[in-house]
């Protein structure tokens, strides 16, 4: 990476003025910009979030949504994520996000479109990985008829993962380990099996 391009490419995402209804993410070096999510999109990643937050009750930690998350000049918004319930901003000025370092889990529900579902099966799994983020869940409509794949062991000098497991909608995954271990993604999130 080029600690300059970086840099150039960081303020300049900070200056942009995008309109209602877009967001913009560092990846990979490069700005992407894209609409909100559809309405199936919303409603998976709204389950993730409220099933999580009612699972995490009482802890010290909850689920996220809707915020930056900073790593080394770079900026992604995930679907929702789980980090300390009162968790610190990333050490940039004008409270732009919150620190990679502090986020346990982090969820992507994939949207349609080729570009859309290269960004977070391939480049995002990449950024979170070099993050050291500990696991990464991907929910995808797109995957046959549907999957929920659970990224763990983070290896940032790879920017990839030790373990993948990949299970079919109708079929039920659970968190394996921090905070939010024992959560179970099954069709109550997902829905059922795809076709």
């Amino acid at each position: 990476m080029n600690p300059e391009l970086d840099e150039v490419v960081w303020q300049a995402w900070k200056a942009m003025e995008l309109p209602e209804g877009y967001r913009a993410e560092i990846i990979e070096g490069v700005i992407e910009v894209s609409p909100t999510g559809r309405r199936s999109h919303g409603q998976i990643a709204n389950r993730v979030r409220r099933a999580l937050d009612k699972f995490l009750d009482g802890s010290e930690y909850a689920c996220h949504q809707g915020v930056n998350l900073i790593h080394k000049r770079k900026a992604w918004i995930p679907d929702g994520l789980v980090a300390p319930r009162d968790v610190e901003p990333a050490d940039v000025e004008d409270d732009l996000g919150i620190k990679a370092s502090a986020v346990q889990v982090v969820a992507e529900v994939v949207s349609p479109g080729n570009t859309n579902q290269d960004r977070d099966r391939i480049r995002k799994r990449r950024e979170y990985a070099r993050a050291g983020i500990p696991m990464y869940v991907l929910i995808d409509d797109y995957d046959g008829q549907g999957a929920v794949t659970l990224f763990t062991g983070p290896r940032p000098d790879k920017a990839d993962w030790e373990d993948i497991h990949r299970v079919p909608y109708g079929t039920e995954v659970e968190i394996p380990d921090g905070p939010a271990k024992g959560f179970v993604i099954g069709e109550a999130i997902t829905g059922p099996k795809r076709g």
